[in-house]
């Protein structure tokens, strides 16, 4: 279009645009622009910043490896990207856990001479924090100040959240009043993942005391400092005051988001109040929100454990309308309920739906049914399930053995001996 007014933006107003796109989330237009500039025959002068530019996109889009081959590319004729492409690029693989080729990135900065920066090695301990290898990224964090790298509030948040989910809270304690000392101020982010920390190891008193800190600082009023506060609650079982908070947010305007919903209904559910979780997940559809396969999940199975095999059902296949996928542990739970209940048919072919759809009941769900179809009298049946379990790769334990045994011995013991025997030689 612009051609067509006798237009023709040189190349740096070209990448000016792309950033722009970049900068708001707008990859299709960053690919159109491109598309443009190729037809434009400007793409004849592509120059390093358009590369750096492309690798983003890529990225962003979830492709690092293409990203990567597009750097390959430039590299072998003679151009060298920024480091916000090289950060871009960990950054992904990291995500991937393709520590491989994130050390490879960083050893091709170093060797072209583009020095890894701050921000670089960010993208790599967050990437190891994320991915449980907290241990790796700390000790990439105590060398980077060993050699003379400042540090800023968000690495040193990132490192503080990885310990403390490793419940190393010394050494977190440690980085907090570091920081602090080096007149870096914890924001919300930090607070919250060592308010997380302080519940994994059961210090209710510190937390409570430091969500009174966050809050006599401004930062306890928005909605994850309040979801964690009520996680650590429905963690010890403090449901009163769990429930308190909830109430409490609204009035403060404070938004309740699906994560406050899940929390708490969870925490409900572990006290086994399956009413109130109810109630929660009807208010959450009230509010406008969706529920998630965790709306749902402890309820269910809360259900199961109670015997209220209808309403279990009934949610399940509300859940499966709605297009949420139910976890395995699901499935076993409501096989296990009918079980009890004494409805083996209907557990039987659920157990065969999940075997269809290549789903791996638990060893605890083939015990149940064998067990209950045994007793049942239903011998062919429970020698099948046998069949089903150990072809799976689970090995037959002395209780079940026993149980089933004794069982068939009250009729034939020869056509025990024959039956059991087929089924462990063929396994």
């Amino acid at each position: 279009m612009l051609n067509k007014i006798g237009y023709h933006p040189s190349v740096a107003t070209w990448n000016l645009a792309l950033l722009a796109f970049l900068k708001v989330g707008r990859n299709d237009f960053v690919w159109k622009l491109y598309q443009d500039m190729i037809d434009s025959g400007v793409v004849v002068d592509i120059d390093v910043a358009t590369v750096g530019c492309l690798i983003q996109a890529f990225c962003n889009d979830g492709n690092a490896s293409k990203g990567y081959e597009l750097l390959r590319q430039v590299l072998e004729d003679g151009l060298l990207p920024d480091n916000v492409a090289f950060n871009k690029l960990i950054a992904g693989f990291c995500k991937t856990r393709n520590y491989g080729r994130v050390s490879e990135l960083l050893h091709t900065m170093i060797a072209r001479n583009r020095a890894p920066d701050i921000y670089t090695y960010q993208e790599v301990i967050n990437g190891l924090c994320k991915k449980r290898k907290c241990l790796e990224g700390y000790r990439i964090f105590n060398d980077l100040k060993d050699r003379g790298y400042a540090p800023d509030r968000v690495m040193y948040t990132t490192m503080i959240h990885g310990l403390c989910k490793m419940e190393w809270l010394g050494d977190a304690r440690k980085l907090w009043f570091e920081m602090i000392n080096k007149g870096m101020l914890p924001n919300e982010y930090t607070y919250n993942a060592l308010l997380h920390g302080l519940y994994k190891v059961h210090d209710l008193k510190e937390a409570e005391k430091l969500f009174k800190e966050m809050l006599d600082k401004g930062y306890g009023e928005i909605t994850v400092s309040y979801n964690t506060m009520i996680a650590g609650f429905c963690w010890h079982g403090r449901m009163d005051e769990a429930y308190h908070l909830f109430e409490e947010m609204p009035k403060k305007g404070i938004v309740r988001d699906l994560i406050t919903f899940n929390t708490l209904i969870k925490g409900f559910c572990m006290e086994g109040k399956t009413v109130e979780s109810l109630s929660l997940l009807k208010e959450l559809s009230v509010q406008g929100l969706q529920p998630s396969t965790p709306s749902y999940t402890p309820i269910i199975k809360n259900l199961c454990q109670v015997g209220h095999m209808q309403e279990a059902k009934d949610l399940l296949n509300d859940m499966q309308t709605r297009g949420l996928e139910p976890i395995v542990c699901t499935h076993d739970h409501v096989i296990a309920g009918l079980c009890e209940q004494g409805n083996v048919a209907e557990g039987m072919e659920r157990l065969v739906e999940m075997l269809k759809n290549r789903l791996k009941p638990r060893r605890e769900t083939f015990e149940k049914l064998v067990q209950c179809l045994s007793q049942s009298d239903r011998l062919d049946d429970s020698l099948l399930v046998l069949d089903f379990m150990l072809r799976i790769g689970y090995a037959l334990r002395n209780g079940i053995c026993h149980s089933l045994v004794t069982k068939f011995c009250e009729g034939n013991a020869h056509f025990v001996e024959s039956c059991l025997g087929e089924v462990l030689e063929i396994n």
